[in-house]
């Protein structure tokens, strides 16, 4: 039993350090297909200024030339606005920075979550200012339109942007960028309208492709994207069903929605249109440690007015504010569009992580607090899990009675392993014992191991749930005791704070290990020092940045098998002297003696 109990230990080891740092699959990537090349344009002022407003309210005059046109290869000929102007849209759930150079969005608060102090900005930038749902006439290479646009403030939630653009036949057309919020929506609708008949010439200019694009990165801000602790996936939704997307790669499907998939919040496109092609790409940006972009290229069409419809959402990436989307209870009356799908977990445990969610949320009804909640989910678990352990520990003492005649039966076939294979299996068969019983209550817990892992890395309701004030915060990140000054990490291991409860998480293994341990396994000295300092101490470097709360499950956990290990063992002695007075009894039964035959 000592031997299969350390083969069970270090399998389980193996996988959870394997689990840990497996980061995924690299697929090669493509070089991505442009659309055709287009003629070269040129922002101008419009002809009639009656709609043009100014920062100040007045009407503008068309003095200046802008500073560069709408490709980079030739600037502006003729005048725009003066002034960069930013415009602010409140809504109840987010606070929107717009602004006039481009029509671009630059900052997209959420009010009802923070990151650290500050409200989380869904529009990460890096040493420039972030340009979100920037246009580029041409392909996925064209340089966006930074030209300065008039400002036409319609409502207190619907916002303009216009500007006159030429190309070189001489021909004029006006580019229209129109953003519709809702008081109550984390989505929002972007009309772009290509006008080439505004004017009586009625010019054909809106047959021209563009690229939109946002980027370069989703927030909130983060370190670094390890898989682990924060990431970004690519999704796409076509046919019915989600599936990764290939960066770097035209993807033409014209999938339902596309996603930038973050650990707690999402971007979404929804493109309204007959043709489109999407691209995601993570070409990286001084400032930002990784970008995140996806552009939707719009091909050429022989039109003279084109007014394409996107809605975009950006805000937290869970099951409850995705499914309004299914079922028509939002601002746009969306039925049906599966967006839920983004946040869904997918894999061979999400049935048993979903089920502890579930369960860790009925704990958490009775006691506001996550951090008791997870304690609650961990005494129900031991439980549950108690009958298997009691088996177990029986299983163990069993052991322990057949070592002698296991041991006779090793020294008498050791020239010969099959045999002794053979004898060994007979021997199991007579006694009716299984060799893995004591290991399967272990072997057991490792999947629940790993879906709580998954649920305390990515449960949204616990980022930003604390448990002990002034301590513990925050149970979706490492705790600190002790954060080291800005920029230093500790050479070799890269750590950037001092942690409590890894030294507590070590000190209770330890303390488990040395009470549960039996007189034979104390007496195995080699491989019992390996179970009871080794594998606590790499565990410690493990999970030493892990999230706080798999740490408190975890610490729990083995204060609470400690205890019923010493429940068990009192059981288990209870019922070993019960049993050696019994046979003692039966020797000291004296049989009756026989009468003499006279």
């Amino acid at each position: 039993m000592e031997k299969n109990t350390i083969l069970a230990v270090v399998l389980s080891t193996l996988v959870l350090v394997g689990f840990y740092v497996v980061q995924g699959v690299f697929f090669p990537r493509a070089k991505p297909v442009q659309p055709e090349a287009q003629p070269p344009v040129t922002a101008v002022a419009p002809e009639t200024d009656s709609q043009v407003i100014k920062k100040d309210g007045n009407l503008a005059d068309a003095q200046e030339v802008a500073a560069q046109g709408a490709t980079a290869s030739q600037p502006d000929t003729d005048a725009g606005p003066r002034e960069v102007e930013q415009i602010t849209v409140d809504t109840e759930y987010i606070t929107v920075v717009l602004t006039n150079a481009g029509g671009n969005v630059v900052s997209w608060k959420l009010k009802d979550h923070l990151d650290k102090d500050e409200n989380v900005d869904m529009i990460l930038s890096g040493a420039q200012s972030a340009q979100a749902f920037s246009l580029a006439f041409g392909g996925i290479d064209a340089q966006p339109v930074t030209s300065l646009f008039y400002v036409n403030k319609i409502s207190e939630y619907s916002i303009e942007f216009y500007r006159d653009f030429s190309d070189n036949a001489d021909g004029r057309f006006r580019l229209i960028k129109r953003y519709d919020f809702k008081p109550r929506d984390y989505m929002f609708e972007l009309t772009v309208t290509l006008d080439g008949g505004y004017l009586m010439s009625g010019f054909n200019f809106a047959g021209s492709a563009y690229t939109l694009t946002f980027g370069p990165q989703i927030g909130p801000k983060f370190e670094k994207l390890d898989n682990r602790y924060d990431y970004r996936h690519y999704l796409t939704f076509v046919n019915g069903k989600r599936k990764n997307a290939k960066v770097n790669e035209l993807i033409d499907t014209r999938p339902s929605w596309a996603a930038i998939s973050g650990k707690y919040f999402t971007f979404i496109a929804i493109p309204y249109l007959a043709q489109y092609s999407v691209f995601f790409s993570d070409k990286p940006e001084q400032g930002i440690p990784s970008a995140s972009r996806f552009s939707i290229v719009r091909p050429a069409i022989s039109v003279s007015k084109a007014a394409d419809t996107y809605r975009f959402y950006l805000g937290p990436k869970t099951q409850e504010a995705l499914a309004v989307y299914n079922n028509g209870k939002n601002e746009f009356g969306l039925k049906d569009t599966h967006l839920e799908e983004a946040a869904s977990t997918r894999g061979i445990l999400s049935p048993l992580e979903r089920l502890l969610k579930w369960l860790l949320l009925i704990f958490y009804k009775i006691t506001p607090n996550y951090g008791v909640a997870i304690i609650l989910l961990t005494l129900f678990i031991k439980l549950l899990f108690f009958p298997l352990t009691k088996k177990g520990s029986e299983a163990t003492l069993r052991m322990q009675a057949l070592a002698p005649k296991i041991k006779e039966i090793q020294e008498k076939y050791k020239n010969n392993p099959q045999k002794q294979q053979i004898e060994m299996g007979n021997f199991y068969k007579q006694e009716g014992y299984n060799p893995l019983s004591g290991c399967l209550p272990m072997l057991l817990q490792i999947p629940v191991l790993f879906a709580m892992y998954n649920l305390f890395n990515n449960h949204f309701d616990l980022r930003g749930a604390g448990f002990i004030p002034g301590w513990i915060p925050d149970l979706s990140v490492p705790e600190s005791i002790w954060n080291f000054p800005d920029g230093f990490k500790l050479p070799i291991l890269h750590w950037t704070a001092l942690r409590a409860l890894p030294f507590i998480y070590v000190g209770s293994q330890l303390i488990y290990g040395k009470v549960t341990q039996t007189p034979g396994q104390q007496q195995n000295t080699g491989q019992m020092k390996m179970m009871l300092y080794v594998m606590p101490i790499a565990f410690f470097f493990i999970l030493y940045d892990v999230p706080s709360g798999l740490l408190i499950y975890w610490i729990f956990s083995n204060i609470l098998t400690l205890v019923q290990q010493l429940i068990i063992n009192k059981y288990i002695l209870a019922k070993k002297e019960q049993t050696s007075a019994l046979q003692t009894e039966e020797k000291n039964v004296i049989a009756p003696k026989k009468k003499k035959n006279r």
